[in-house]
């Protein structure tokens, strides 16, 4: 019997626990891609599975819609997958083990993937039902969305023949999204100088722990640490007081995702051992205050660690460095738009640090709703780091949504809701990014927008899904493709 046996819709809810089943964070997608592949294929279903694994599924019109236009549905099939401190699942193999409680749908210790595995539910749903009206319905499930919509940058959509497309990719219920920015992964290689340990130092691993972290385009401006940014402060403090040496240093799981967590091993001078954690200690404080509120559960743990002297090490001076180019390089809110108030215009988001291969490596996710100010912040980050004897490379560029003045889409769907539920839904520019200006891109006169059921807390262990707005969303998305 399944977790989610007996809600409502059904079909939706088998679904989306079939695919939870599957390992599918971004990356790993060639088993969620062949599954779906498969779905169509039992189902006599029109499918094309690309090179890249994106599926492409069509559905004809029922009858009484022959003569209706065409709708696109489209979403991704991969999500980010993170897990807790701990936890023993395995991500790449393993399913992701569900819960309800409180009437929200959530997984064990790991991120959920409703995002957006709840809009490859809907579209099999559909693509499975007898008895629902609706137009031609030509879906598209993208591949690897998280990490640069390199899916949706390389997919073929000359075989649809749809001019409207409902992504269903948001996660507020009445919200209509119009809009959203694009966006970069920018990738930053800091060189270290490998040294051997000296038995006159000891190793001091420092670790930030506690934070909310978050959607990096949804949660940046809301005031939360990052952990990589924070415990860099924090051993750039060290380094500048007792010159240390930098033996390991990683945090975060994906580069859209806030860290919640991060930790280095630091090797510092044995006389100045206590000196060093008391230092730690200050700048805890200084920090939690800083944070307040907005990430109360912020700490830092640090412990003096036995050592059998053969790890890597890394010297004084590149240690210096790397800390330095880490802290030079901005991170956080840039801009916010001149034009919608509390939109943020322009961030960045360091969301994995690593030390790999005698290099501190960063990767950073940059959003903007203005292309220029997205490409000149990609340029300021290989200034700054290129000034400092790292390597920059800006890679998986996307191109915003942008506002379209006349929608009849956009029209259709508000006077749904508006007949449904007897109120306005809110008309909303998001600083997240959706597939909807890459595909608008490949097909002429695209109109669309997107929409989903509540979710909070996506790309984090928290991450939940509401049962009750998933079966309102569904029913309103019946709604919109039944209209006439």
């Amino acid at each position: 019997m399944g977790v989610l046996e007996g809600l409502e819709p059904k079909s939706v809810f088998r679904f989306f626990e079939e695919i939870t089943r599957i390992p599918r964070g971004s990356g790993n997608v060639r088993q969620i891609s062949d599954y779906l592949k498969k779905f169509a294929d039992d189902r006599g279903i029109m499918c094309i599975q690309d090179e890249l694994l994106n599926i492409i599924m069509v559905k004809e019109a029922t009858s009484g819609y022959e003569q209706e236009e065409p709708y696109i549905l489209q979403g991704h099939m991969d999500m980010v997958a993170v897990k807790k401190p701990g936890c023993d699942i395995d991500m790449t193999k393993e399913p992701l083990r569900l819960c309800v409680e409180n009437n929200r749908i959530h997984a064990e210790g790991t991120s959920l993937g409703g995002d957006n595995g709840i809009a490859v539910a809907y579209a099999m749903a559909l693509m499975d039902a007898q008895n629902i009206s609706h137009p031609r319905l030509e879906v598209i499930l993208t591949v690897n969305e998280e990490t640069g919509m390199d899916g949706a940058q390389g997919i073929d959509l000359s075989m649809l023949k749809g001019k409207r497309l409902i992504n269903l990719d948001q996660e507020e219920e009445g919200v209509i999204i119009t809009s959203c920015a694009g966006g970069a992964k920018v990738d930053v290689d800091i060189p270290l100088q490998p040294e051997e340990m000296t038995d006159q130092e000891e190793l001091l691993k420092v670790k930030v722990t506690g934070l909310q972290g978050g959607h990096s385009g949804i949660e940046i401006n809301k005031g939360r640490g990052n952990a990589n940014c924070l415990l860099g402060r924090i051993v750039l403090r060290l380094s500048e007081q007792f010159h240390v040496r930098l033996a390991d240093m990683r945090g975060g799981m994906a580069d859209n995702a806030i860290p919640r967590g991060a930790e280095a091993l630091v090797l510092v001078d044995i006389n100045h051992i206590d000196e060093a954690v008391s230092s730690v200690r200050e700048e805890e404080s200084i920090i939690k205050e800083e944070l307040g509120d907005n990430d109360a559960g912020f700490c830092v743990e640090c412990s003096v660690l036995d050592s059998d002297g053969q790890r890597p090490v890394y010297s004084v001076s590149s240690t210096a460095q790397a800390l330095a180019c880490l802290r030079k390089l901005p991170n956080g809110v840039v801009a916010m738009s001149m034009e919608l108030e509390g939109l943020v215009q322009t961030s960045l988001n360091l969301g994995i640090v690593v030390l790999e291969g005698d290099e501190l490596k960063l990767s950073y996710a940059v959003r903007s709703s203005v292309n220029e100010e997205k490409d000149e912040l990609c340029r300021q980050m290989k200034d700054i780091a290129g000034g400092l004897g790292a390597s920059v490379e800006v890679k998986n560029s996307y191109t915003g949504w942008a506002y379209r003045k006349d929608s009849p889409l956009r029209d259709i769907v508000s006077v749904v809701y508006e007949e449904m539920y007897g109120k306005k839904p809110v008309l909303e520019a998001i600083h997240a990014g959706v597939e909807c200006g890459i595909l608008a891109a490949k097909i002429e006169g695209l109109d669309c927008v997107s929409i989903g059921p509540d979710m909070s807390d996506v790309h984090t262990v928290e991450e939940s899904l509401d049962i009750a707005s998933v079966k309102r969303t569904w029913e309103y998305l019946l709604a919109i493709l039944e209209r006439k």
